[in-house]
Order: structure tokens, then C-alpha cells, then sequence
């Protein structure tokens, strides 16, 4: 069962968002991971990117951080785009690092009850199984006529 939020409610979260850490973000331009976070970067936001099979390297101006422990400055939001049954432990260690995490997203695909459950119990707003960049682009009027517009441009025009 998939749970439905209302356009103001992630139009406030999408609002008051500043830092967002991504977790299971991939170096590989053209996954998922990788154009939604790059879209948050230029649409204004900190992008910090997790992945621990990429420490140290740089992406969108970040160094890349094995775990959201690595992380020293606040995050409002983490970003998981890794597989439901991951989600717990990502969650728990959210909520012990970040003491003023304002937001939970869980990509598209991605939903876990429970750790929703833990994660709105200490006042944290969750999403899931939707994304940001698309949500960013349809409630703040991004979405072109065909679909999604993720900045690539056909060379069959």
C-alpha cells in the first residue's frame, strides 16, 4: 500500500530543504542516482554524496563519504537510494547523527514501513517511493510536454 502526500506538504519539504545527503549515490552519469543528485546540486542545494565504494573521490564539488557518520556538518534531508530491506540501518544512523534531521526520502521503489514508523516517531517527515527531482519538477513547474526533463538533449532533434 503506498502512502500519498499532499502537493503542499512536499512543496514545504522541498522548500526548506538546504543540505541533502545522498546515500548509495554512483559516480556513473548515467544512473538515477547520479542525475538526480546532480539536479538537486544546480537547483541549489548541498549535495553531500555517500557511497562507501567511492570515499574520497569528488562529486558535484563534495567529497564522497563512506557513511553518513563521515559527515560533520547538519543535513536536513538524506536522500536513500538503496534497496528497501538497506533502509533501517540507514535510517537508525540518521537519526543518531543528524539531531535536527527535518527529512526522510526513499527513492522510487524504495519503502520501509518500519523504518518510517521509527524515523516519524523522533518528528522527522518521510517520503517514500517517490523522487525529488521529479516531484522539484513538477510542483515548481519543470516537467516539459514529454516527461521528465532531465538536461540531456536528443541529438535526433
Amino acid at each position: 500500500m503506498s502512502e500519498s502526500y499532499t502537493d503542499a506538504h512536499l512543496r514545504e519539504v522541498l522548500s526548506r530543504t538546504r543540505r541533502i545527503a545522498v546515500v548509495g549515490v554512483s559516480m556513473n552519469e548515467v544512473r538515477p542516482s547520479f542525475y538526480v543528485a546532480r539536479y538537486l546540486g544546480l537547483k541549489g542545494y548541498t549535495v553531500i554524496p555517500v557511497n562507501p565504494g567511492h570515499v574520497g573521490k569528488t562529486l558535484f564539488g563534495q567529497t564522497v563519504r563512506a557513511s553518513l557518520s563521515d559527515i560533520e556538518e547538519p543535513v536536513d534531508m538524506v536522500d536513500i537510494f538503496r534497496r528497501s530491506e538497506a533502509v533501517p540501518p540507514i535510517v537508525d544512523e540518521a537519526l543518531e547523527v543528524f539531531p535536527d534531521l527535518q527529512t526522510i526520502w526513499m527513492q522510487i521503489g524504495v519503502e520501509n514501513p518500519e523504518a518510517a514508523a521509527k524515523a516519524r516517531a523522533r518528528g522527522v517527515d518521510v517520503i517514500m517511493n517517490r523522487c525529488p527531482k521529479i516531484e522539484y519538477q513538477r510542483l515548481f513547474g519543470e516537467l516539459r510536454m514529454g516527461g521528465f526533463n532531465t538536461g540531456v538533449i536528443s541529438s535526433k532533434l
